[in-house]
Parts: C-alpha cells; structure tokens; sequence
C-alpha cells in the first residue's frame, strides 16, 4: 500500500482508513489468481512500508501477506502511520505541476560558463554543482561546489536539499553529463539552468585552487578511533531516521542529509568523518561541510562493513545524538 501521508497532515488519518477499506473491496472482487505488480521501484519514498522487491505477485498471495489484509483496521492504521518516514521536500511541488500538465521542455545545452564565471558564482553564494563521480570530486573540487555524483540516486536526493528557488549552474565530465542530468532534473520541476561548465577541473580553477579532502571506509574509521580515541573524531551519520533507528555507530552524531543545511553549525571544525548506507549521501553531506578548518573524511563504504570492522554499535532505537 502507498503511503497516505503526502496529500496533508490533516488527512493522513482520514486517507489511511480509506486505504485499508479499498484494498479490502479489491480482494473481495477479484479473483486470487489476479495479477498484482508494483507500482513504484524497489526503494521508492511512495511506498508505506518496506517493499519486497519482487516483481509481482497475486491477489491471492497478498491476502496472506498484505498488511492491509492481515490486521485489523485501527492496527494497520496505527502501524502504517507510524512507519512513515521523511519524504523528499520536493514531492510538494509535483502535485501542483502534475496538476497542471507538462510545459514545454526545453533540453538544450546550457549557455557554457568559463573559470571565472564560474569563481565569481561561487563567491556569491550561488549553487554550483559538480555531477562528477564521488571519489573524483574528493580528490579535487572547486571551493564552495557542492557533489552530486550523476547516479541512480541523484535526482531523489538532489530534489530533496535543492532550493528551488535559486540559480543553478552545473559541472560535469563532458557536455553527455551534463545533458543526462538536465534530463533527470527536469521530471522533478528543475527545468532552468544558468549555465554549465565541462571538462577537466584542473581547468576550471581560476586561481583559487582546488579543495580535496581523503576517501576512507569503516575499518578507516575503527582504526583511527583505536590509534586517537573515539571522543578525538567527530563522526556524521547522514542516514534517515528510520535507518538510525536500527543502529548507528557508537558516538556518532545523527544529523540526516536532508536536515544538515540548517544544521552545518552542529559540526565543528577538526576532523570530521561522514558515513551513510553506501557513502553516496555521505559524498553530498560532505561537500556541503567542506571549508577551509574543517578537515573531512568521507566513509564511501556499504553500512553493513561497519559491523564487520569492529565498530561498536548504538543500541536499536537509540535517540539521535553523540
């Protein structure tokens, strides 16, 4: 079942009961043999609890797993409420969009955007963003660009801490990066770009010099805690809630990627280390950390391998917190 709460919260309660009875009336209609296929991908915020992954499935087998079918109402509503989590900000703005119909997409090039230009918006505070692979741009990145490697999770993630009411300018390896990304962007709403850049980075550095900070995994970060101690690093979990929920690293301080731009003041200067559940979200968060005092390591490793490094673990539910 999908997830009730995107319409308003005033009407979650509302929509969830609704949910329950429609699903019911469906069963009841049709035969067991009826096909049942997703509606969304494997992983999508749509989704109001943990899909399977599977491909599809029968009327039949979802009346003996659905939860819809195997609770009673107030239990299910309960349940499905309770299990929602954060969602991308930018599923606000689809309903009016969707509403309204497609506008005309314009998918030409960006008007190119030289070193300088490039400086100066980046000296102004604009958003420049670099669609370059994550470890690339840790080895070199121009100060005060942000990462978003161009990959599967790029347009949920980017369109969740986007401000959508800024100037964007993008960076990439070549001008087919560049135009895969404005095709991404544009399902979302992100349709106008002031501009683009492509090419190696070396040559988009006008003189400021190129930032870069080390790439490092969770058995990195258990060895350095064993040689320093660990109230000596400060470590960043950017993961959602519900995955802290399960279990963060011990003395690691919660701060969820979507809430860090409000919450950069939270983080020190000194060493900081930053991990998620595959090092993609941690890329994001910490070139949205990197400045000059602040020394980053990007954990680019899968959250299970931290448990395997010895790290010792919070308890499951534990409060965000160091």
């Amino acid at each position: 079942t999908g997830r009730t709460d995107l319409v308003s919260p005033e009407d979650t309660v509302e929509l969830t009961h609704a949910q329950y009875h429609s699903v019911r009336r469906l069963v009841a209609e049709l035969p067991t043999a009826v096909a049942v296929y997703p509606t969304h991908g494997f992983g999508s915020f749509c989704a109001s609890t943990p899909a399977s992954g599977a491909d599809g499935s029968t009327v039949g087998q979802e009346a003996t797993s659905n939860p819809a079918l195997t609770q009673d109402e107030q239990d299910y509503v309960d349940t499905l409420i309770a299990g929602l989590g954060a969602f991308p900000t930018y599923y606000a703005r689809m309903s009016p969009v969707n509403t309204a119909g497609p506008a005309p997409v314009d998918l030409s090039a960006p008007e190119p955007v030289d070193a300088a230009e490039l400086r100066r918006r980046l000296e102004a505070g604009q958003w420049v963003v670099d669609l370059r692979e994550r470890t690339a741009f840790a080895a070199g990145h121009l100060p005060g660009s942000l990462g978003y490697e161009l990959a599967t999770p790029f347009v949920t993630y980017f369109g969740w801490t986007f401000d959508f009411d800024a100037e964007l300018t993008l960076i990439g390896d070549d001008p087919q990066q560049v135009a895969e990304a404005q095709r991404e962007l544009v399902r979302i709403g992100i349709d106008h770009f002031a501009g683009a850049a492509t090419g190696p980075i070396e040559s988009l550095d006008a003189g400021q010099g190129l930032r870069s900070y080390p790439v490092s995994d969770f058995a990195g970060l258990a060895a350095a805690r064993a040689e320093r101690g660990q109230d000596a690093l400060f470590v960043v979990d950017a993961r959602r809630d519900e995955e802290r929920a399960a279990g963060g690293v011990q003395g690691s301080v919660h701060i969820p990627l979507h809430e860090l731009a409000g919450r950069r003041d939270e983080v020190p200067d000194g060493q900081v280390w930053v991990y998620c559940g595959s090092g993609y979200r941690a890329s994001i968060a910490a070139s949205m950390l990197d400045r000059p005092g602040r020394d980053l390591v990007l954990i680019n490793d899968d959250w299970p391998r931290a448990a395997d490094a010895g790290l010792p673990m919070t308890d499951q539910h534990a409060s965000t917190g160091s």
